[in-house]
């Protein structure tokens, strides 16, 4: 299965990079820095919450429902004239749900890795995440997603795609370096320490993706 991260190499995510970074006022390729470090964190963090039976029937009403990826099949004119915000306001809540409370955080840590402000990094994701969700609404179709552990099984194919096969649970330890099941505070801290020394999650996730 191709990667998360094959979307924004594709025609359609140069489309989607190009169109948030115009909607923003910012540098195009500051946004798919951005969204190239964000979406395999929102990526796990999803599938961490699908690990529940809650959290998978979330994900797949959302996914049959909403979110069925028919905001693909235009983004042309989907850019055109600005962004709706019945779409931002849904961004926003996607976000608040997969992130919750340490959501700011990440958007900080992000906002530190990439010279972008946090409010900036906010408004991109915001945009930014209902087209990820389209794109996880066309493969959940593709692939006849039934249950939640077949949920769960599309979004690590996903998550494993994006890192050229790396183990999942490699993947997961390294989002959660002290085990405590906060993913954000963990990345979070990866992306501060980047800025002092060599490392951190985007060189990582960079050795992942050659």
């Amino acid at each position: 299965m191709s990667g998360i991260l094959d979307l924004l190499n594709s025609d359609l995510g140069k489309t989607m990079i190009s169109g948030v970074a115009s909607e923003t006022g910012q540098d195009q390729n500051k946004t798919g820095d951005l969204l190239t470090m964000a979406l395999p964190v929102l990526m796990q963090a999803m599938n961490r919450n699908a690990n529940s039976a809650q959290g998978a029937e979330s994900l797949q009403n959302a996914l049959n429902n909403k979110h069925d990826g028919s905001i693909l099949d235009d983004l042309g004119s989907f850019f055109q004239g600005g962004v709706d915000n019945e779409v931002v306001n849904d961004g926003s809540k996607i976000l608040n749900h997969v992130l919750g409370e340490k959501q700011p955080n990440v958007e900080k840590a992000l906002g530190l890795k990439t010279g972008l402000d946090a409010n900036t990094v906010a408004k991109i994701l915001k945009i930014a995440t209902p087209l990820l969700m389209g794109y996880l609404g066309k493969q959940h179709h593709q692939s006849n997603i039934n249950s939640g552990d077949d949920l769960t099984s599309m979004l690590g194919g996903l998550i494993q795609g994006s890192s050229k096969g790396v183990n999942h649970s490699f993947l997961e330890s390294m989002l959660d370096a002290d085990g405590d099941g906060s993913i954000v505070d963990d990345v979070a801290g990866m992306f501060l320490d980047s800025n002092k020394s060599q490392g951190g999650i985007s060189d990582l996730l960079g050795k992942f993706l050659k």
